[in-house]
């Protein structure tokens, strides 16, 4: 089992736009998504979930694009 890890990293908006691109091509493609994300590599399988997350606390806003899956 891997180890628990919860990192939230920050991307120029052209490095953003590259990561959506590729993963919205796997999505549209039934192919599985790689990223590299603070030096570990991900792999998202084709079974994952895709959800979009909206949160407000005082004057901050937040919408989270998130994507889930569970290890076979």
């Amino acid at each position: 089992m891997k180890e628990e890890r919860d990192i939230e990293k920050g991307y120029s908006n052209a490095e953003f736009v590259s990561k959506l691109r590729r993963l919205a091509d796997a999505i549209e493609h039934g192919t599985k998504f790689e990223i590299q994300i603070a030096g570990e590599r991900i792999y998202v399988p084709v079974r994952a979930e895709f959800n979009i997350e909206h949160e407000r606390e005082g004057a901050e806003e937040e919408i989270e694009f998130q994507i889930k899956w569970r290890h076979k």
